[in-house]
């Protein structure tokens, strides 16, 4: 697939992960629309950023849990660059409690963002994306290590896996690839938030290369399933976590 005039869509765009994957798959070549929920400042400078390198940017506003919103978003990027090629579900949030203390508050927002909004989107993606994309979804691999406290987040995650890897099968016919990507600990703001210092400590240790992923490993992964090198990866959950599990 060349990136030649095709399109980027990434939600969750403005911060960690999300905007390394925007930056990378411009550098790449692709048109990006960077999407964000709430931090329209960071997003605008992702997009400033990208636009300073000599590429093609438009952010845009979108809650991916709202269906309508989501539509409204695709409609956007066509609008603006005539069509989407490749589709990178990164939005989430991560509220962590053992189950036995998860009230409804924590179960219903993250299954809002995580699986539903990730459903809104791929749905969105079947029907708009152009033939030949790739479509590449954020799980974790907490889904593996089955960590205490991550019950619910890492459930919603494994139902992410379940639909990329069944929409894979769906998409028979038009040449689109959908994978998930598991990243480990990961270096973000979304990942440091409320643990202290020895908790990253050990978690950072617990893998063979012993520290922390990044946030552009994990955009490396990305810019290889979205490229012509991924083109035979397909109905996958890659793990990039440096052998955690």
């Amino acid at each position: 697939m060349s990136t030649a005039q095709k399109t980027a869509l990434i939600t969750g765009a403005a911060r960690g992960i999300g905007a390394a994957i925007a930056l990378r798959l411009a550098r790449d070549g692709f048109n990006v629309v960077v999407n964000y929920a709430g931090s329209e400042a960071a997003a605008n400078e992702v997009a400033a950023q990208i636009k300073a390198s000599g590429g093609r940017a438009l952010p845009v506003q979108a809650n991916v849990a709202d269906a309508a919103a989501t539509k409204a978003l695709f409609e956007r990027a066509i609008a603006e660059f005539g069509g989407v090629d490749v589709v990178v579900s990164n939005a989430g949030i991560m509220k962590l409690a053992p189950i036995a203390q998860s009230d409804d508050a924590l179960f219903d927002s993250q299954v809002a963002t995580n699986l539903k909004g990730t459903f809104n989107l791929l749905r969105e993606a079947a029907n708009r994306m152009n033939t030949g994309g790739a479509i590449v979804t954020l799980s974790t691999s907490v889904v593996g290590l089955k960590l205490e406290s991550y019950g619910v987040y890492a459930a919603t995650k494994a139902a992410v896996e379940t639909m990329t890897a069944i929409l894979s099968k769906e998409l028979r016919g038009r040449a689109i690839t959908v994978n998930a990507i598991a990243p480990g600990p990961t270096a973000t703001q979304l990942f440091m938030e409320g643990k202290p210092d020895h908790v990253v400590e050990h978690l950072a240790k617990m893998s063979p290369l012993e520290r922390l992923g990044t946030p552009e490993d994990i955009a490396n992964a990305v810019g290889f399933l979205a490229g012509e090198d991924g083109r035979w990866i397909n109905g996958q959950t890659l793990r990039a976590n440096g052998g955690i599990v």
